[in-house]
């Protein structure tokens, strides 16, 4: 047990990044996102959850007991979307949730990619967990609002909610790196003002993110 605790802490940015990527991008592994929306969602939150215990190893017991209940609230309510997924209130209430729940990883991975003075494999792995943070936060605040306004962007399958958040999880990539192809597009002065505020805060990031890696890279050398 200790083993594994030791090697979650020591990799426990890399492993992050892991998890990211597959709630974000498991989709390509499946055509059938009805069935993806029963089972894989389910374990991939799971998945996802496992890999933040060693961000928090080290920060005390307020923070862990943060962390375990908001988690226990995103599988609870993943477990129940496949059931509810034509209630809106309970839609929404499972993106607030998942905000919380990104928005409290985020700041802890922010809190570390400041603090140090050196650059390594940790500073590396966590500013790329702190982007594909962004994007989590950034889809769950574009799936509200398009529950709330279902007219809100033009070109969303909504066939299912897993559907729909692979759309946005598209929207969101394509918009935070500047390539918009346009298929899928706002739809309302709303969503045209969200997107425009993603757009520059995924470019806000980048630009001080190479401003900080060049820091501690300079004081690294020095």
């Amino acid at each position: 047990m200790d083993k594994l605790k030791d090697f979650l802490y020591l990799n426990k940015y890399e492993i992050l990044l892991f998890g990211l990527i597959q709630h974000l991008f498991i989709g390509v592994l499946f055509s059938d996102l009805s069935g993806a929306l029963k089972i894989v969602w389910v374990m991939n939150i799971i998945i996802l959850g496992f890999t933040t215990v060693g961000i928090f190893i080290q920060k005390g017991k307020r923070k862990n007991q943060i962390r375990n209940i908001l988690l226990f609230l995103v599988v609870l309510i993943t477990l129940g979307i496949p059931f509810n997924n034509e209630n809106l209130f309970f839609l929404i209430a499972v993106n607030v949730i998942y905000i919380l729940f990104f928005i409290f990883i985020f700041w802890e991975v922010l809190k570390f990619l400041i603090s140090p003075s050196y650059i390594n494999k940790d500073v590396i792995s966590a500013a790329a967990c702190g982007y594909f943070l962004l994007i989590e936060i950034s889809v769950f605040i574009m799936q509200t609002h398009f529950y709330q306004n279902p007219n809100a962007f033009k070109g969303i399958d909504t066939s299912t909610p897993y559907a729909s958040f692979t759309d946005l999880v598209y929207f969101c990539c394509i918009t935070f790196s500047s390539i918009g192809f346009g298929d899928i597009t706002p739809n309302s002065q709303q969503t045209k003002l969200f997107t425009s505020l993603l757009g520059m805060i995924g470019q806000f990031y980048s630009v001080v993110l190479v401003g900080i890696l060049i820091s501690k890279f300079s004081s690294y050398k020095k």
